[in-house]
C-alpha cells in the first residue's frame, strides 16, 4: 500500500481531475514490497540499520530504530488506518443496504460545480455498487473485497498515444478525432469499474458476458477530462494512463448514451485519486440525521494569503507569542474563509451573499466593506464551504492595515461573510475578529513555517417556522433566534451569567482536526514530536546590514570565503538569509548540474520506495508544511530522498536521511536542497557513516566515549558503572545531524555550524548537551538515563534562550582535529586487536559475507553496464546509418544548390546588362527632356520681357498725352480768346456757320486719330497673341515633359517587375527539383 501513496493531491473541476506534481508528469510504477533489491534483500534489510561489532547487536539495532522512528506517530498512523477501515466497511454496508439491485442515479445526485444544477432529471444511469457475496458476482466481474462503482450504457471509442499526458487541450484535441472516427466505426459496448480508493484497479467488462476486457491500475491513470459542454465531445470523458511502465502514455475515450452522467464519472475518478490510504481520519459515527435541539454548531475558520511575486499567493504566518496574522504592507492578499457545520442535522449553504472585511473590532456594519468574491463552493472532500475573496490593501478604506506597526502594538481586523442557506429564512452573517501585525514589504517569508488559520466557533439558534407561516411553499424551514460565537461565550462567562445555556458539543467540535498545542507539558512522558518550535524571522536591523555587506563581498569571490564569516556563522545566521548562506557555504552556487540531474533522477524508479513513503509520513509531523498527508511539503520530500537513493546507489536511502532533507526543504525549493544534501552527504562525510557496517559511526561512539572521559570524567564513569554506551543515545545525533527530536531553532543552528566548520561540529553540541544535562544525569539509572535522552532533553531546548546558551557552550568548547585523529586511530587499533582475537574462521566467514554481498553488487552493476554498452551501440550504429543518410542527401542538395546557384549567376548577369541599357536610354531621355524645358524657359523668359516693355511704353505714353492735354487746357483758360473758342471740358465753341465748314477738317483729324488708335490697337492684339501662343507652348512643352517623365518612371518599374518575375521563377523550379 505504501508504494502506491505517490499519487499527489487532485485537482477537481466540472472539466477535468488530475494528480498535480510540480513537474509536467511522472511515471508512477507499481512496485510491491517482494521487489528483489541490489542486495540480495528487502528494502528494509538494506535501509535498516544492522551494526556488527558492538556488544549487544540486537540492543543496539533496537535503540536505534526506537529513536529513529516515532512510536507516537506509528500509532497515530496505525489508529487512522483502523479508522479508516472501519469506516469504509460501514459506507459499503450502507451502500449494499440502500442498493440490493440497480439504484437510478438521478442527475440531481452527479457532481456539479458549485451552484450549479442539472435540469434534465427524468434521465438515469443504472449504478450498481459492488456487494460482496452477490450471486451475481463471478470471476469475470469486479473483486468482491474491492469498493467501487460500476457505470454501464458506456461505448468505448478507442485509445491513442498522447505526449503531454495532463494537457487538456491535447486530450480534448483526441477526443474530437476518435468521437469524429467512431461514427464510421461499429462502437464497442463496455461496463467501466471505478474504485473508490487509490490502491484499486479501473476495469472495462464486456456487458453481455461480464468477461474482463481490460484494467487499469489508479496509479497509472494521471489524468481524467470531459468534453465540453455546447460541443460535440460533451457526452464524451477520457483517462490517460503510462503504459507498460514506460514512457508511453496512451488516451483511452468513451461516450455515455446519458450525457448527465458524465460528471458522475468524473467525480468518481476524482474519488479515487485521492491519498485515501493516511488521510485524517474523523469519527465514524454520522451527526444525527434529525436536530436533537435548536442549535446548530459551524466552524468557521479564516485563512490570508499573499501575493508572492511570482503569480502564486502564500499563506501568511502568525506569530506564536501574539497568535496575530503577519502582513506585508503593500502586498496583495486574499481571503479564505472555511465554513463546516459539525453538529445537528445538516443545513444546505447555497451561496454567499458577501465578504466584507474592516479594520478594527467592534466595527458597526456600515463601517464593513466589501471584498470581491473569487470563487464559492465545497471543497474536494464535501465537507466544507470555501469562499474567497480577493482583498487590495491600496484602497483608503483599508489604510489602517496597511501602514507598518511598531513593534509594541498589534491591530485588528474583522471579516465578515454572508451565507444564504436553503433551510433559513434569511442570510446569516459570521463575524471573525482576529489580531493583525503589518510588516515593511521588503521582508521576505520564504516558507510558511508557522502557517495557522483562525478558526471560531459559532452557534446558531433556529426556530422552526409553521406552515402557515410560511411565505410560499419553498424548502425554509427556521428563522434566525440568535448567533454567538465562543468567544463571546466565554467573555459572558466571565462577566456575567449567560441568559441562554448553550450545549458544549466538545464531541462534534473535536471531529474538526487543529494543529498540535505548541506549549506542551514537561512532565509528560510523551516525546517531543520533530519539526515542534517555530523560527522567527525577526532580526536586529545592525546584524541584517553586517550579513548584507559580508554577502555583498562574498558574491564578488565566490571561491574564498570571508574572514568574519565564522565568527558570524557561531552567532547564529538570520533565518531570512539561511536558504542563501547555506547554499553558498557548501558550495553549491555553480552546481546546475545537479539541477538537471535531480529533473532526471525523480522520473526514475528507486527499489526503496516503500521504506521512503513510509518515512516521509514520520517526518516533521509537527511542522505545518509537513503535517498533511498527501501534501506539498511531503511529496517534495519524497522527491528528493527518492532521487537521492537512485544518486547513490552504493549507500542508497537510509532512515534519518528524511529529517535532514525536511531542514534543506524549508530553506530552499527542491532541486537547490537536493543539491546541498549530496554536498553534505559526499563532502562532509555524512555518508562515511552508513558503509562497511556502520564502522565509522562506531569510531565516532568512541571519540565522544574519549571525550566524554576528557570533559566530563564523572558522568563517563556513571554511565560505566550503568552499563549505558554512546550508541543508545547518540545514534540519532550523528546519522541525522540533531533534526530528528530536538526543535528547528535549535537544528537550524547547528546545521549552520556543520556547513561552515565540518562534522566534527557534532561533538561540540554532543558534549554541550551532557554537560548541560549532567547533575540530572547523574541521578538516573539505565532506563531513568534513556528516558531522558528520548523525552525530557529535547524538551529543554524548546525555548530559544535555552538553545541559544547551549550552543554558546557548545561553541566555546576546543576540539581538535589532531585529538579526534589520535581517538581514531586508537579506534581502529584497538579494533585490530579484537580482530587477531576472534576465531579466524568466523573472521573469515563474516569477511566472505561481505565480499560476496559486494560481489552480487558489483556483478549487478557489471550487468548494467553491460546491457546500457550495447544499448548504447545500437544507438550509436543507428545514429551513424542516419547521419550518413542525411549527410548523402545532403550531398544532393548541395550539387542541386550549385546548379541553381550558377544558373541564378547567368541571370543576374542578364538582369544587369538590361538595367545598364535601361539606365542609359532613361538618362539620354532625361537629358533631351531637361534641354527642352531649358529651352522654353528661355523663350517664356523673352515674351515676358517683350511684353513688359510694351505695357511700359504703352503707360508712359499715355500719361505723356495726358500731361500734354492737361498743359493745352491751362493755356486755353489763360487765354480769352482761346476761352471763348473751347469750353471748359476742351469742346470746340464754334458758331453754326462756322461749324459747317469745319466739318471736313475735323472728320480728317479723326479719321487720322482713329487709324492711328487702330494701329496700336492691332499692334497691342498682336502682342497679346504672341503671348497667348508662347503660353500655349508652355504648357505643351511641360505636358511633354510630364510625358517624358512618366515614361522613364514605367520604364523602371518595368525593369523592377521584370526583375522580380525572373527571380520568382527561378526561386518556384527550384523548389518543384527540390520537392
Amino acid at each position: 500500500m505504501d508504494d502506491k501513496i505517490s499519487v499527489g493531491k487532485i485537482s477537481v473541476s466540472s472539466d477535468s481531475v488530475s494528480t498535480v506534481n510540480s513537474e509536467d508528469y511522472v511515471v508512477v510504477s507499481h512496485q510491491g514490497d517482494d521487489t528483489p533489491s541490489t542486495n540480495n534483500g528487502s528494502d528494509d534489510e538494506k535501509t535498516g540499520l544492522k551494526i556488527v561489532g558492538a556488544r549487544d547487536q540486537q540492543q543496539l539495532q533496537k535503540e536505534l530504530e526506537d529513536v529513529l522512528m516515532d512510536p507516537s506517530v506509528e500509532d497515530q498512523e496505525v489508529r487512522g488506518n483502523h479508522a479508516e477501515q472501519v469506516q469504509t466497511q460501514v459506507q459499503t454496508l450502507e451502500e449494499v443496504e440502500n442498493s440490493q439491485s440497480e439504484v437510478p442515479l438521478t442527475a440531481d445526485s452527479f457532481h456539479t460545480e458549485p451552484g450549479t444544477m442539472f435540469q434534465k432529471q427524468s434521465m438515469s444511469l443504472p449504478v450498481k455498487p459492488v456487494e460482496e457475496g452477490s450471486p451475481d458476482s463471478s470471476p469475470s466481474t469486479p473483486v468482491p473485497d474491492e469498493d467501487s462503482v460500476v457505470f454501464s450504457k458506456l461505448t468505448y471509442l478507442g485509445c491513442s498515444t498522447v505526449n503531454a499526458p495532463r494537457s487538456e487541450t491535447e486530450a480534448l484535441r483526441m477526443m474530437a478525432v476518435l468521437r469524429s472516427q467512431s461514427e464510421t466505426e461499429t462502437p464497442l459496448n463496455v461496463t467501466l469499474s471505478v474504485p473508490n480508493v487509490s490502491e484499486g484497479t479501473v476495469r472495462l467488462f464486456d456487458p453481455d458476458t461480464n468477461a474482463e476486457i481490460a484494467n487499469y491500475p489508479i496509479y497509472k491513470i494521471l489524468f481524467c477530462v470531459r468534453g465540453h459542454d455546447g460541443t460535440p465531445e460533451s457526452d464524451c470523458f477520457a483517462f490517460t494512463e503510462s503504459h507498460h511502465n514506460a514512457e508511453i502514455f496512451r488516451i483511452h475515450v468513451f461516450r455515455c448514451v446519458i450525457q448527465e452522467a458524465v460528471s458522475r464519472i468524473l467525480y468518481s475518478f476524482a474519488t479515487a485519486f485521492r491519498r485515501s490510504a493516511k488521510q485524517i481520519q474523523f469519527p465514524v459515527n454520522p451527526p444525527p440525521s434529525t436536530p436533537d435541539s435548536d442549535i446548530f454548531t459551524f466552524s468557521v475558520s479564516l485563512e490570508i494569503k499573499e501575493d508572492d511575486g511570482k503569480g502564486y499567493f502564500n499563506a501568511v504566518p502568525k506569530e506564536k507569542d501574539k497568535q496575530c496574522f503577519r502582513l506585508r504592507q503593500g502586498v496583495d492578499k486574499k481571503i479564505f474563509i472555511y465554513v463546516q457545520q459539525t453538529s445537528n442535522k445538516e443545513l444546505a449553504i447555497e451561496r454567499c451573499f458577501g465578504l466584507l472585511l474592516s479594520p478594527g473590532k467592534d466595527v458597526r456594519n456600515s463601517d464593513m466593506h466589501l471584498l470581491d468574491l473569487e470563487s464559492m463552493g465545497k471543497n474536494s472532500d464535501g465537507k466544507s464551504y470555501v469562499i474567497t475573496g480577493t482583498w487590495n490593501p491600496n484602497s483608503p478604506h483599508f489604510q489602517a492595515v496597511n501602514e507598518e506597526t511598531p513593534k509594541d502594538k498589534v491591530l485588528y481586523m474583522t471579516v465578515a461573510v454572508d451565507l444564504v442557506i436553503t433551510e433559513v429564512q434569511e442570510p446569516v452573517r459570521f463575524l471573525l475578529e482576529t489580531r493583525v501585525r503589518v510588516c515593511s514589504p521588503n521582508e521576505r517569508l520564504f516558507w510558511p513555517f508557522s502557517k495557522r488559520t483562525y478558526t471560531e466557533v459559532f452557534y446558531l439558534k433556529l426556530k422552526p417556522i409553521e406552515r402557515k407561516e410560511r411565505k410560499s411553499n419553498s424548502d425554509t424551514l427556521y428563522e434566525v433566534v440568535s448567533l454567538e460565537s465562543e468567544s463571546e461565550l466565554e467573555r459572558r462567562k466571565t462577566t456575567a451569567a449567560p441568559a441562554v445555556r448553550l450545549p458544549q458539543s466538545g464531541s462534534q467540535s473535536s471531529m474538526i482536526p487543529s494543529p498540535p498545542e505548541d506549549d506542551e507539558e514537561e512532565d509528560n512522558d510523551e516525546p517531543l514530536l520533530s519539526g515542534s518550535g517555530d523560527v522567527s524571522k525577526e532580526c536586529a536591523e545592525k546584524i541584517l546590514e553586517t550579513w548584507g555587506d559580508l554577502l555583498c563581498k562574498w558574491h564578488l569571490n565566490l571561491s574564498v570565503r570571508p574572514k568574519t564569516l565564522s565568527s558570524l556563522v557561531r552567532s547564529g545566521v538570520p533565518e531570512a538569509l539561511r536558504g542563501e548562506v547555506w547554499q553558498l557555504l557548501a558550495g553549491c552556487h555553480n552546481k546546475d548540474h545537479l539541477v538537471e540531474e535531480y529533473r532526471t533522477l525523480i522520473t526514475k524508479e528507486s527499489p526503496q520506495d516503500s521504506a521512503i513513503t513510509r518515512d516521509v509520513n514520520r517526518t516533521f509531523p509537527a511542522h505545518d508544511y509537513f503535517k498533511d498527508n498527501g501534501g506539498d511539503g511531503q511529496d517534495s520530500l519524497y522527491k528528493i530522498c527518492k532521487a537521492y537513493s537512485v544518486y547513490d546507489e552504493e549507500i542508497g536511502y537510509c532512515q534519518g536521511q528524511s529529517f535532514l532533507a525536511a531542514v534543506l526543504l524549508l530553506h530552499m525549493p527542491e532541486e537547490q536542497a537536493f543539491s546541498v544534501l549530496v554536498k553534505i552527504m559526499f563532502d562532509y562525510g555524512l555518508r562515511e557513516l552508513f558503509k562497511q557496517n556502520f564502522e565509522d559511526l562506531h569510531c565516532k561512539f568512541y571519540q565522544l566515549e574519549r571525550l566524554m572521559q576528557e570533559y566530563i570524567p564523572d558522568l563517563y564513569t556513571h554511565f560505566l558503572n550503568i552499563n549505558l554506551e554512546a550508541h543508545m543515545y547518540a545514534s540519532q545525533w550523528f546519522l541525522t545531524l540533531f533534526t530528528a527530536k530536538f526543535p528547528l531553532y535549535m537544528v537550524f543552528h547547528i546545521i549552520d555550524l556543520l556547513l561552515c566548520e565540518g562534522i566534527s561540529v557534532i561533538f561540540n553540541a554532543a558534549l554541550a548537551l551532557l554537560k548541560t544535562s549532567k547533575d540530572d544525569l547523574l541521578l538516573t539509572d539505565f532506563e531513568g538515563a534513556l528516558k531522558f535522552f528520548r523525552v525530557q532533553l529535547p524538551k529543554r531546548y524548546r525555548s530559544e534562550e535555552n538553545a541559544k546558551k547551549l550552543m554558546e557552550l557548545a561553541c566555546s568548547m576546543k576540539i581538535s582535529q589532531k585529538k579526534l585523529k589520535k581517538f581514531e586511530k586508537e579506534y581502529y587499533t584497538m579494533r585490530e586487536q579484537q580482530a587477531e582475537q576472534e576465531d579466524p574462521i568466523e573472521r573469515f566467514e563474516r569477511e566472505n559475507r561481505r565480499l560476496l554481498k559486494a560481489n552480487l553488487r558489483l556483478e549487478q552493476e557489471n550487468d548494467d553496464l553491460a546491457h546500457e554498452l550495447v544499448t548504447s551501440k545500437i544507438a550509436l550504429r543507428k545514429d551513424l546509418d542516419n547521419a550518413e543518410e542525411k549527410a548523402d542527401a545532403l550531398n544532393k542538395e548541395l550539387l542541386i544548390t550549385k546548379q541553381k546557384l550558377v544558373d541564378a549567376e547567368e541571370e543576374k548577369r542578364r538582369l544587369e546588362e538590361e538595367s545598364g541599357q535601361l539606365k542609359e536610354m532613361c538618362r539620354r531621355e532625361l537629358d533631351k527632356a531637361e534641354s527642352e524645358i531649358i529651352k522654353n524657359s528661355s523663350i517664356i523668359g523673352e515674351y515676358k520681357q517683350i511684353c513688359s516693355q510694351l505695357s511700359g511704353r504703352l503707360e508712359r505714353n499715355q500719361s505723356a498725352n495726358r500731361a500734354e492735354i492737361e498743359k493745352i487746357r491751362k493755356q486755353v483758360e489763360v487765354c480769352e480768346r482761346c476761352r471763348e473758342i473751347f469750353n471748359k471740358e476742351g469742346a470746340l465753341k464754334i458758331p453754326s456757320c462756322v461749324k459747317e465748314g469745319s466739318e471736313e477738317e475735323t472728320d480728317e483729324e479723326k479719321q487720322e486719330l482713329q487709324n492711328k488708335l487702330r494701329e496700336m490697337e492691332l499692334e497691342l492684339a498682336q502682342t497679346k497673341l504672341q503671348l497667348v501662343e508662347a503660353e500655349c507652348k508652355i504648357q505643351d512643352l511641360e505636358h511633354h515633359l510630364g510625358l517624358a517623365l512618366n515614361e522613364v518612371q514605367a520604364l523602371k518599374k518595368t525593369w523592377f517587375n521584370r526583375t522580380l518575375s525572373s527571380i520568382k521563377t527561378v526561386t518556384g523550379t527550384q523548389g518543384k527539383e527540390t520537392s
